[in-house]
């Protein structure tokens, strides 16, 4: 979808608001911001940035960033070229797994966005290696399959001094995602990233069950965090994931934006 069809889709929902958190990028959020004036949806620009911490891939979303500060462009500028260097590298791997895709048709298929991964999935399903996104996704492209590639990643650290000079709002994405052995292992986390900026946690989900929601939101009032949520939505990459409800059960609350913006006019 484009930034103009999600925020159509989200008026057609019904939704009071919706965030843009596009991987690596702000391309999206003027027009967004467009569309938003148009169908009567309240937009919150953003960008969503992957970090490494230790074993973990960590999720920064960043919310109301300063789009015009050069270091957060320099190092989005940074992530996508580690992306646009890491698909060839996936592209060589699908081949010698006799799946051959050409770089062209996968930008073609990207319609001027970042290129990535669902790309290249729908241009695998294009050819009929593969039946669906996840189909590709299981087989090939998800980490630890048969074709998948390693990204650089930034330390936290850094992602949170530049998100937070750009006086973006930094939330530590779906944390019960993260692969922790427990929820030690996440308090433990959501302490450390707190010390070093942090200041929300994403505790409503769609992976999440009401009893780590409750947790979550639970530490983040401990250690005087913002609370959000969102569903994550992919479009066709998950097509079980609806805009603005998830798995068909989620209702975040507007009182949550409003402490965000709150947030944003003290920041």
């Amino acid at each position: 979808m484009s930034p103009r069809e999600c925020v159509a889709a989200a008026a057609r929902e019904g939704l009071a608001a919706i965030a843009i958190t596009d991987h690596d990028t702000l391309a999206g959020n003027a027009e967004a911001a467009a569309a938003g004036r148009e169908f009567g949806v309240e937009v919150v620009p953003g960008v969503e940035v992957s970090c490494a911490h230790e074993r973990f891939t960590i999720h920064l979303l960043g919310y109301y960033p300063d789009e015009g500060d050069a270091r957060l462009a320099a190092m989005l500028s940074d992530l996508r070229s580690r992306r646009e260097e890491r698909n060839p590298k996936i592209l060589a791997r699908l081949a010698e797994l006799g799946c051959p895709v050409d770089y062209n048709e996968v930008v073609e298929v990207a319609g001027g966005e970042v290129v990535g991964r669902p790309h290249i999935a729908a241009v695998m399903v294009r050819k009929g290696y593969v039946r669906s996104l996840d189909e590709a996704f299981d087989r090939y492209l998800a980490r630890g399959a048969a074709a998948y590639v390693e990204r650089a990643k930034p330390p936290v650290a850094e992602a949170l001094a530049v998100l937070r000079q750009a006086r973006a709002i930094p939330v530590l994405a779906h944390p019960g995602t993260l692969g922790a052995t427990d929820f030690a292992e996440i308090e433990r986390l959501v302490a450390e990233l707190a010390a070093q900026g942090l200041r929300g946690v994403e505790a409503h989900y769609h992976a999440h069950d009401p009893a780590l929601t409750g947790k979550l939101v639970a530490l983040a009032e401990r250690m005087g965090l913002l609370v959000t949520g969102g569903t994550d939505f992919h479009g066709s990459r998950k097509p079980d994931i609806a805009l603005g409800r998830g798995l068909g059960n989620m209702h975040i609350p507007y009182e949550i934006l409003e402490a965000l913006k709150r947030e944003r006019a003290n920041n």
